[in-house]
């Protein structure tokens, strides 16, 4: 959701925003919600609120199954919507967000909504409900603003309708439900800004102020610095801009942490490819999200200290522009690592592997218990899973089904690829110790396995947004534009998060 300071250079427009969520034992008047949300299961009694029985709703075309709505017309003046939430055991937290989502575009004109929670037993607590509920209704009005369409809000209050004798729990639910949004929203804001407002010198200071908001340590190293911490792949990749490079280091500790987790951001913040141009075309126009990755881990990293994560977790923002110029990286030339390790550039679109390997040998120096990168890295993911499936890569099977898992839950899903290693030999330079591109097929793979050199026996996944970071038409929940995908992943990560067992 936007503000009017987003009209001007504000980035980061959803970060302090306020939405008004409360809970209410009874349906709120009409003032306060133009249209109530009522979910309707296969089984149990029909809420009275909706004034209709099961035979009339049915005769409407309405039979309560999963994803169906039906909006009726009250004699107070407001919208009634009936959701079908299918069985009541088989309800799970992606329904509960999809239809809260459609809920809150089937009335596109009111902006004061209320959700009825279903009384009795579901397939979630009454907390897990209402936390999925605030998600799909925040997120669906969310908008970008920047530069087009008014500075009204598209939403300004949700009201959680539930029995007295749940409102704690409810509550619990609204404040993690909102969390987990205006995290999501962060990401969103951050991926979808022009890259000439949102420079690295810029991300850094947004990296600050959401820092000393949400109680992150934050370090920022400039050029000097990252030229005497030998950073030479983003040095590297920041050749040929006139801007300069920064490396932001959040630190999250809580008290007697459980595991220590570095996440590990692409920060590229716009990508024309360098020397080795990109066609000018849609792909290219959107180049702007290439710094997904960075924006996915500061966003999610702001919200671990109000959700309670148990968790120290370290990022690494890793950002520049790639751009051509008199000064850019060259193919062919040589450049050495954070560690010493030396890479032949044999393609300068290849860069985003390169800034975040100066970032994985200083995880694997803090000596961190595993590491998790995310990153808009190859287009030959997004041609191997599309839109709706980001690709996943790791040293440590107990890890990957973790990131796995962390998935499913928050909807935001992952799928493996295999970190095949006979493909390291594509890699192979004659005068370096490895190349920074393989041959023309198995592209994800072969960039994985680029990653994996610099991680040695740390516990280690790679997980691969080019696809899933941006979406051609909005859907459900799901925006149009860059989406900030992982955001949400990251921080379920992070809080079940339990160290890997080493062989």
């Amino acid at each position: 959701m936007s503000t009017p300071a987003a009209r001007s250079a504000d980035p980061v427009p959803s970060a302090s925003l306020e939405i008004e969520v409360t809970t209410s034992a009874s349906l709120p008047t009409p003032d306060r919600a133009g249209a109530v949300a009522v979910p309707v299961a296969t089984d149990g009694a029909v809420p009275s609120d909706l004034g209709f029985d099961r035979a009339a709703l049915e005769a409407a075309g309405f039979r309560a199954e999963r994803g169906t709505t039906l909006v009726v017309p009250s004699a107070e003046g407001r919208a009634l919507v009936a959701l079908g939430i299918g069985a009541r055991a088989s309800v799970v937290a992606a329904t509960v967000r999809d239809l809260a989502a459609d809920f809150a575009h089937a009335v596109p004109h009111q902006k004061r909504l209320a959700v009825e929670l279903p009384a009795g037993d579901t397939g979630l607590s009454t907390a897990e409900f209402a936390a999925a509920v605030v998600e799909g209704v925040l997120l669906a009005r969310w908008r970008f603003l920047i530069g087009k369409g008014s500075d009204e809000p598209t939403l300004e209050s949700l009201v959680i309708v539930a029995p007295d004798a749940a409102a704690d729990a409810v509550r619990e639910g609204i404040d993690r439900g909102r969390v987990l949004a205006y995290a999501a929203m962060l990401g969103r804001d951050l991926a979808n800004c022009p890259a000439a407002i949102l420079s690295a010198a810029r991300m850094a200071q947004v990296a600050e102020d959401v820092g000393r908001r949400t109680g992150l340590e934050v370090e920022v190293f400039g050029k000097d610095e990252l030229i005497e911490m030998g950073c030479g792949g983003l040095l590297g990749v920041n050749m040929g801009s006139v801007d300069e490079p920064r490396m932001v280091r959040l630190r999250y500790v809580p008290e007697s942490p459980t595991g220590h987790l570095a996440l590990v951001g692409k920060g590229i913040m716009y990508d024309s490819g360098g020397i080795s141009l990109k066609p000018s075309d849609d792909s290219h126009a959107q180049m702007k999200n290439d710094m997904t990755g960075a924006a996915t881990v500061l966003a999610a990293m702001s919200a671990l200290r109000d959700v309670g994560c148990r968790t120290e977790v370290t990022g690494y923002l890793m950002c520049t522009d790639n751009m051509p110029s008199g000064s850019a990286m060259k193919l062919g030339d040589v450049l050495t690592m954070r560690g010493g390790t030396t890479v032949e550039v044999l393609n300068t679109d290849a860069e985003g592997r390169l800034v975040m390997a100066d970032a994985l040998v200083l995880a694997v120096e803090q000596g961190v218990d595993a590491i998790v990168d995310i990153a808009t890295l190859t287009g030959a993911c997004l041609r191997t899973f599309g839109v709706d499936l980001a690709g996943l890569m790791a040293n440590d099977d107990g890890l990957a089904d973790q990131v796995r898992r962390a998935g499913e839950e928050v909807d935001e899903p992952v799928w493996p690829l295999p970190l095949h290693r006979p493909y390291r030999k594509q890699l192979d330079s004659p005068i370096a110790d490895m190349t920074n591109m393989g041959g023309p097929n198995a592209g994800s793979i072969t960039a994985a396995l680029f990653l994996a050199e610099f991680v040695g026996d740390t516990p280690w996944a790679h997980v691969d947004i080019a696809g899933t970071a941006q979406l051609p038409a909005a859907r459900g929940w799901r925006n149009k534009g860059a989406t900030g995908f992982g955001t949400r992943l990251l921080v379920e990560l992070a809080c079940t998060f339990t160290v890997p067992t080493r062989a």
